[in-house]
């Protein structure tokens, strides 16, 4: 089959969905309005949407819908009380547009090496003053064994999102089938939209081994020196893989589970046998208050 014709049979496929359309009038094109437009109206929908379209076999599709998602879900984490609780402290962070003000000493030799070279400045050498709190690391552990298109796809990516907002210097991102694979460490440097991309890039397959998970984020968690270390399963908790999970979950300071509105059946009994607390998330566009529902408390 040519590039072609995969691709128009691609688009054939996405335009089952009634608001692929609207905001893809053409191949290749991505209308950012009409996309801003129907998010107003049916939120859920049009973030599993966009999240389908990072898979995109258009690449020109795909790469419009990367950089737009990443835009958007970034937005959407840092909507509603998603700051943690306690005193913070001000301190020089990598720079992110609503962090802060530009710290100028710290960014001293990037600005001068871009004026004197005559290229524009890179954003990942400058840094801020903002305000953090440095005792709180997490540790966000995404189950991709299931279906991992469409409405669960977004909301991993936002609650990832909400993480790196809520404390950017200190987290890392996990997803986990049999395997655990980290699209963040704890101690690795790296940017919120590669974060969120990276997430956007997993697709769903294999068994389930959340006991293997918990002993992930222990070790990364290991590595923090935060005063309060958090894990959050996002998953339905239903294991397919023999192993101790009360056993797992003893290695972790604090464990919160955040699993879907509508298949929380298992997730409560490891709540319930772990001592972890739970909440649900209905989609996406409830994504980050359901974060902030687990951690502030």
């Amino acid at each position: 089959m040519s590039q072609a014709r995969r691709r128009t049979t691609a688009r054939r496929e996405l335009a089952r969905n009634p608001r692929f359309e609207e905001i893809s009038p053409e191949v290749g094109e991505l209308d950012e309005a009409a996309v801003e437009d129907a998010l107003a109206r049916e939120p859920d929908e049009i973030l599993s949407l966009l999240a389908d379209l990072t898979g995109a076999t258009d690449e020109r599709l795909r790469n419009l819908a990367r950089r737009l998602a990443a835009r958007l879900f970034l937005d959407l984490s840092r909507r509603g009380p998603t700051r943690p609780r306690g005193t913070g402290r001000m301190v020089t962070q990598r720079y992110r547009p609503e962090a802060g003000d530009l710290d100028v000493d710290a960014s001293l030799d990037a600005l001068v090496g871009a004026r004197s070279s005559g290229r524009a400045v890179d954003p990942e050498e400058l840094r801020v003053r903002a305000w953090a709190r440095p005792g709180t690391a997490i540790c966000l552990l995404v189950d991709r064994s299931g279906s991992m298109g469409g409405r669960p796809l977004a909301t991993s990516a936002v609650v990832a999102a909400a993480v790196a907002w809520r404390s950017p210097t200190d987290y890392s991102v996990l997803s986990f089938c049999k395997d655990v694979v980290a699209a963040k460490s704890q101690d690795v440097d790296k940017s919120n939209e590669a974060v969120v991309d990276a997430v956007l890039a997993l697709r769903g397959f294999g068994t389930t081994d959340v006991a293997g998970a918990m002993v992930a984020a222990a070790d990364q968690l290991r590595r923090s020196s935060a005063g309060r270390k958090v894990t959050v399963l996002l998953s339905d908790c239903r294991a397919t893989v023999e192993g101790d999970v009360v056993g797992a979950a003893a290695l972790l300071d604090e464990l919160v589970i955040v699993a879907p509105e509508s298949d929380d059946e298992a997730a409560r009994d490891l709540a319930r046998r772990t001592g972890a607390r739970l909440t649900t998330v209905a989609g996406p566009a409830d994504a980050a208050a359901a974060l902030a529902r687990a951690l502030d408390v």
